[in-house]
């Protein structure tokens, strides 16, 4: 499968795109990992892949995409397994600014085992590993200068209370999961970012097969070896693997929390409204309100703390706070705080 301007090659597989010789601008490559069920979403991720799920009416994984490009990525990789043909499509129909790899997982593999299988195709030498579910203003170039040589991985750490799951001890990380014997350290909530030295294949197995990735850090912290970390502060991030994640996310970006993730949606305005929308008379959007492309809001209706996916309908009258409408859904009845897919 050929996708302009870059390459895209589907390991398992192998699906490969031909593109423009790019010298590259930086060392850096970047894995993706975007596999995952999306179960926390569900049901909007019974008809969306978690990849695709909109954020201010642009697929997630394409704004992720958009912040490795501009920190100068010249190889990314990305793996699929849900609803894989609706990733692909996107991925294909979009024209990167690097060479570009899917590896589809016909079983999924897991966090560890889908990172071992991108880290064949990145080949030797670090790379950039993020979670294919967050938001983040951090600068991604920077971080992974900032790699530890002789560290498995270096962990992108945060204070983010209650995840704070990773302990650490002066320059390392020394337990993940739970606290070390004898409670020393201080713990950390990992952002779902990293950068990996191929070294840590040692304790993944050979590519195909499935693992966890934690267990991976405990082994190899088992048998003495180094997971270094760094700590950021003074960032956005947030996880929209959850409705309530979700929602949070639209209301903090709508409020102006991260100029730097603002410059990848023109026109930022709460309420936001995508192309091709119709607002009825009447109707009111009190803050948090995200409308997609070509979305109705019929006459009178009110929207509070509401993200409507593309063509959905918003009746007459309705009154809509902390909802989710996936697309082309047809709202008749007032709600609050639900996730509404039905019509």
């Amino acid at each position: 499968m050929s996708f302009p301007g870059s390459q895209f090659n589907q390991n398992t597989q192998a699906k490969k795109l031909k593109t423009e010789n790019r010298k590259p601008k930086t060392a850096l490559k970047a894995a993706v990992l975007a596999a995952g069920l999306g179960t926390r979403l569900r049901p909007l991720t019974d008809i969306c892949p978690k990849p695709l799920i909109p954020i201010l009416n642009r697929p997630l994984l394409g704004l992720l995409l958009a912040q490795l490009e501009a920190a100068g990525a010249y190889q990314v990789a990305v793996n699929t397994h849900h609803l894989a043909d609706r990733v692909h499509d996107f991925l294909q129909a979009e024209p990167w600014g690097f060479s570009l790899s899917v590896s589809f997982e016909p079983e999924i593999l897991g966090t560890g085992g889908g990172l071992r299988q991108l880290g064949e195709i990145l080949r030797e030498g670090p790379f950039l590993a993020l979670n294919g579910d967050i938001l983040t203003d951090l600068d991604l170039g920077e971080i992974f200068q900032k790699h530890r040589k002789g560290a498995l991985s270096t962990l992108v750490l945060h204070d983010c209370p209650p995840y704070n799951k990773v302990w650490v001890a002066g320059e390392t990380v020394v337990s993940v999961g739970a606290p070390p014997p004898g409670g020393a350290g201080t713990p950390l909530a990992y952002t779902g970012i990293q950068v990996v030295d191929d070294a840590l294949w040692r304790y993944l197995p050979r590519p195909g097969q499935p693992y966890n990735l934690v267990q991976a850090w405990r082994e190899a912290l088992a048998a003495g070896e180094t997971l270094a970390y760094l700590t950021v502060s003074g960032h956005f991030w947030q996880d929209v693997g959850t409705p309530k994640n979700y929602l949070a996310a639209h209301r903090r970006l709508l409020a102006g929390e991260s100029p730097k993730l603002g410059r990848y949606f023109p026109g930022l305005a709460d309420p936001l409204i995508g192309p091709g929308a119709r607002l009825g008379a009447g109707v009111q959007c009190r803050g948090g309100v995200c409308l997609g492309a070509e979305v109705a809001v019929k006459d009178g209706a009110s929207l509070a703390d509401t993200v409507v996916w593309e063509r959905a309908v918003i009746g007459p009258g309705v009154e809509l706070e902390d909802c989710i409408v996936a697309a082309g859904v047809e709202v008749k009845d007032s709600a609050r705080g639900q996730v509404l897919v039905g019509r």
